[in-house]
């Protein structure tokens, strides 16, 4: 029909692209807008220094919270830096104090046993896998008296007295087996139960009367030390 286009099966003839139209193929260009064009590609980077490094990795290392020399040594060995290198950094960090396992080695004895109640021989154990030397272990060890360990013990017990269910000797055994995985020497573990049980109820200080805390202690103590060399 006059003035009218003539319909395909594809629909509506179309006339040819003018020059500028969207479907006009255009200039493929790089990435980030930029033709692609020869020598384009920015020069690679220098080495950086290894000492710079080793001091960036012990940094972030101390951001998170303190840490032994050991513990840097063992980070800065997985990141690749030499033995020399790394010597000389913590030699550095040790004058200046950034690094003090003794002043380390005191802190997380008072931490983690206001924390967790944690006894010497769980501490040094913690302090053993951080790399602490043995003498200044003890040292930051020898803050920490019998008595009160023997008083947080008790705090211990009382606390989980208050939700303790079951009968006395059930309750006891967990008891004490909590006491012995903090690190409580047997002696003291028996003893911190069996006082909190005496001033609980009428029943449990019945059953505390029947417990020789010296005799039990002793028997313990002795399966301990055969566990530990059998280890």
């Amino acid at each position: 029909m006059a003035g009218r286009r003539a319909r395909t099966g594809r629909g509506w003839d179309a006339s040819p692209p003018r020059t500028g139209d969207a479907s006009t193929p255009r200039p493929r260009r790089g990435r980030r807008g930029r033709s692609e064009e020869a020598g384009s590609e920015a020069p690679a980077a220098a080495p950086r220094d290894e000492a710079e490094v080793a001091r960036e990795i012990c940094l972030r290392q101390l951001a998170v919270r303190p840490r032994t020399r050991a513990e840097l040594a063992t980070a800065l060995a997985k990141r690749g830096i030499s033995e020399e290198v790394s010597a000389e950094v913590l030699d550095r960090y040790d004058e200046v104090g950034i690094i003090d396992d003794a002043a380390f080695a005191r802190a997380w004895v008072s931490s983690r046993h206001a924390g967790r109640g944690l006894a010497r021989r769980a501490l040094a154990n913690e302090l053993r896998q951080r790399g602490v030397d043995g003498d200044v272990a003890r040292e930051a060890l020898g803050e920490l008296d019998e008595t009160t360990e023997a008083e947080t013990a008790r705090a211990l017990v009382e606390r989980k007295l208050r939700v303790a269910r079951g009968e006395p000797d059930a309750v006891f055994r967990r008891l004490v087996g909590m006491l012995a995985r903090k690190g409580y020497p047997p002696g003291v573990a028996i003893r911190a139960v069996k006082d909190a049980l005496a001033a609980q109820s009428a029943e449990a200080a019945e059953f505390a009367e029947q417990i020789d805390a010296d005799a039990l202690a002793d028997a313990e103590g002795e399966l301990d030390r055969d566990s530990r060399a059998a280890e």
